[in-house]
């Protein structure tokens, strides 16, 4: 993929749609699980009062969570213009009062001389569909402020990923009626497999918004459609974020697996060492 298509929605899956038709469903619900996955990686008492940047903001449901969880300034951007709009109104809605901007934008346009380091940068499940995560990874960390943290979630890497490229590649471009075939086909495999393990597909779906507030039938469609796709593991990553200046403050992964009907995320939360000119400059 050419520089010049890694920051063109129009080469990308139509996120921002999925995005849009998600941020109908959201309310209160959503919006605790999606806190309590935000806190998860980042507690509480060390969101309040910093400034927040989220990469790739989707539906704006994490921007909103860390806004309600303290933060003193939001900045959110994805490359797609349906999410923006949705992030927008999302966060209008809800009578956000602190600072907070929404821009139309790709990770590989950002910079600190540009937009200013952020206390906590936040990309979740973002990088990996740039066409360049490695790059992606490095133009985010940059965003971190001195001691600030990082906190990014990944597709691991699967068995089946010689697989799930293509099919994402072709899924993303094909007509809607096929897309509404494969959604179908996937799915009815998935409950086969799943009652096969003894276990009640209708709990599932009843109980999966409390996955981080999202929705089982919007998550198909973007894991189905989610191209570009690349995928990595923690090792991979921890060597990455330590050639950055990180240091590890909590990961939550899982080893490579087979990937029959996909991949998940693996959690990454990384610090930006304060190195002694910074120190001396403090």
């Amino acid at each position: 993929m050419s520089s010049e298509d890694l920051k063109n929605a129009d080469s990308h899956f139509k996120f921002g749609e999925n995005w849009s038709s998600f941020s109908k469903l959201v309310g209160d619900r959503e919006i605790e699980e999606a806190k309590k996955g935000l806190v998860k990686l980042v507690p509480a008492e060390d969101m309040a009062g910093r400034t927040f940047i989220d990469i790739g903001c989707g539906s704006g449901l994490h921007a909103l969570a860390a806004a309600q969880l303290g933060v003193s300034r939001i900045l959110a951007v994805d490359i797609d213009a349906a999410s923006v709009a949705t992030c927008k109104a999302l966060l209008n809605r809800h009578g956000v009062s602190i600072p907070f901007d929404v821009e139309r934008a790709s990770v590989f346009d950002l910079g600190p001389r540009i937009q200013g380091a952020f206390d906590i940068v936040y990309s979740w499940g973002v990088l990996h569909h740039t066409g360049a995560m490695h790059e992606a990874i490095t133009k985010a960390a940059a965003m971190v402020a001195p001691g600030g943290l990082f906190a990014f979630a990944l597709y691991r890497t699967t068995r089946m990923d010689w697989f799930w490229k293509p099919e994402k590649r072709w899924y993303s471009r094909t007509w809607p009626a096929m897309q509404t075939a494969a959604r179908a086909a996937y799915i009815g495999i998935f409950a086969v497999l799943y009652s096969l393990r003894g276990k009640n597909f209708r709990r599932f779906l009843s109980d999966y918004r409390s996955t981080r507030g999202m929705d089982y039938f919007h998550d198909v469609h973007d894991w189905l459609g989610g191209y570009p796709y690349e995928a990595i593991l923690a090792p991979e990553v921890d060597t990455i974020m330590n050639s950055l200046g990180f240091e590890t403050v909590r990961v939550f992964s899982r080893p490579l697996s087979l990937g029959l009907m996909g991949s998940g995320c693996d959690e990454y939360v990384y610090r930006k060492r304060i190195d002694a000119s910074e120190i001396s400059a403090s």
